[in-house]
């Protein structure tokens, strides 16, 4: 299996960058550290925007003209989806519980919020009362999630703590959901997003935002 191309690295807004969302014209980062989400210009690589965020910004994605975000919130680090409005902030009055009070990284196929739960290697599809209307098994454990074409395109791993990281492509299409290795990601990465041609992921450790195609 051959590596991703690197088309570029750069500075993340803030340490420990954890999430991201593409809106169509910007790239929205949630930082660990700092627990603020940062609309990003990506041309020239200023920040537009900032909120802080309810708990940790865990994931996140952008959903017609808004973003839902999943934070972990409270000292037990209860995982629950919020609404943030660009320009004004976060929604006090909406959350959805996230199912066995688990998951990390959102996506969203226009019709259904996807839910990953890293450890439980699956994605879970859910209705907009936050009922779970599908699951989806994964090959690996997942820390980034993105629909691009239909297809979920998941960053995965089967440890961690190595530098063996995966960008899998699971087609839902039919009975029986088709999971492939594309590329190996090599560098604990998290989070994933399209930008229509190149893919984002977050070198979290390293502080750093990296633009990357796949092989060839």
């Amino acid at each position: 299996m051959h590596d991703i191309t690197e088309i570029k690295r750069l500075p993340a807004p803030a340490a420990r960058p954890q999430s991201l969302a593409w809106d169509g014209s910007f790239l929205w980062i949630g930082s660990m550290a700092t627990k603020f989400v940062y609309q990003i210009e990506p041309e020239t690589w200023t920040v537009r925007w900032q909120i802080e965020a309810p708990g940790v910004p865990f994931g996140m994605v952008w959903i017609g003209k808004e973003l839902r975000v999943l934070c972990g919130e409270t000292d037990e680090d209860n995982r629950l989806i919020r609404r943030c409005i660009p320009g004004q902030g976060f929604d006090s009055t909406f959350k959805i519980h996230c199912p066995d009070d688990t998951g990390s990284q959102l996506g969203y196929d226009g019709q259904h919020l996807h839910v990953s739960q890293w450890y439980n290697k699956r994605v879970l599809a859910l209705d907009e009362n936050g009922q779970v209307v599908r699951t989806v098994a994964a090959p690996h454990e997942i820390c980034g999630q993105v629909v691009v074409d239909g297809s979920l395109h998941l960053l995965t791993t089967d440890d961690e703590s190595t530098n063996d990281y995966f960008l899998t492509r699971i087609t839902v299409d039919g009975d029986t959901p088709v999971a492939e290795d594309l590329a190996r990601i090599p560098f604990q990465a998290r989070a994933l997003a399209f930008d229509g041609k190149h893919f984002w992921t977050n070198h979290r450790e390293q502080h750093e935002t990296v633009c990357f195609a796949l092989p060839g």
